[in-house]
């Protein structure tokens, strides 16, 4: 059961030197303010876990967090390269970064097969790609059935799990809408699982529409309430995509000294994310606000 407390407290509390770490979210509610938190707590030698790693890996990576990533396609998207990505990679800076790569569908069976405590998941997406070539974690297996050979990957269990929701109890029952990604997957695969939520609300909330309970109490450890903690990303209902930012990221980050200056001013130079939203003018939080159209209202009778 989770107990709510400030997003310092979980990740000092959650997440040591040389964990795997999944920061979960695909283009929505990524954890952005977590990401900034492991930063700012100088943790080292993470493997990072992520479909699609974007900025916020990026982030990670430039501050010297990262040793590993294992990921599914990696860039920042509609924009272009991760460039602080690939000088890790080509050029070892800050540091050396050892890739593990998968298919979208690859990575996301691995996380499955954590979560339900499958040996294996048997898959076809790697057929003609070079992916197997270059990790051993992607094999083939007969099927017991026909003899036919397909691919398999193993379980994947990250130590620690953040995942992001609109709003949660303070228990860790949570809801979701809009594009959940692989998260529930994630949560249920990892060994501690931080809960950053937009709001936390009464139980009464949560229990009124159980069709959004995408994580529930027993695999919570942590809630923490987080307004605006996936930024420069969006959350549905509350605020949009921030395009600006991520445009933005491309000119920062095109020299090592770039990327510096930009964790000294918003990450290093703020104590928490209220700090961080604090330095976001008014008109550009204003913007955002197109996220707050919902769906059509429904009558959900009662309960």
């Amino acid at each position: 059961m989770g107990n709510t407390t400030s997003m310092q407290a979980a990740i000092s509390s959650a997440v040591d030197d040389g964990d795997s770490i999944y920061l979960a979210g695909f283009t929505h509610m990524i954890p952005f303010a977590a990401g900034h938190e492991i930063i700012r707590q100088g943790v080292e030698d993470l493997e990072v876990i992520r479909a699609t790693p974007d900025l916020v890996y990026d982030q990670l990576i430039a501050a010297g967090c990262v040793s590993k990533a294992t990921f599914s396609w990696a860039g920042n998207p509609g924009v272009g390269s991760l460039r602080a990505f690939r000088r890790a990679v080509e050029e070892g800076v800050p540091n050396e970064l050892e890739l593990e790569e998968y298919t979208h569908f690859g990575l996301t069976a691995r996380l499955h097969a954590g979560a339900v405590d499958l040996p294996f998941v048997p898959l076809r997406t790697f057929a003609g790609s070079d992916l197997p070539e270059h990790n051993e974690n992607i094999r083939t297996v007969k099927s017991p059935f026909s003899e036919e050979e397909v691919y398999a990957v193993p379980p994947l269990n990250p130590d620690v799990a953040v995942v992001r929701a609109q709003r949660a109890d303070a228990s860790g029952n949570a809801h979701v809408w809009g594009i959940s990604g692989e998260q529930k997957e994630a949560a249920f695969a990892a060994e501690t699982v931080v809960l950053s939520v937009e709001e936390v609300v009464d139980e009464d909330v949560i229990r009124s529409d159980p069709n959004r309970t995408l994580y529930t109490e027993d695999v919570v450890d942590y809630v923490v309430e987080e307004p605006y903690g996936s930024h420069p990303s969006y959350a549905q209902g509350y605020y949009d995509r921030d395009n600006d930012a991520y445009l933005e990221w491309d000119e920062v980050s095109k020299s090592h000294d770039g990327i510096e200056e930009w964790l000294d001013e918003y990450v290093y130079g703020v104590e928490n994310r209220r700090e961080y939203v604090e330095k976001l003018s008014s008109e550009r939080l204003l913007d955002l606000q197109g996220g707050n159209d919902y769906a059509v209202p429904i009558d959900m009778g009662s309960y």
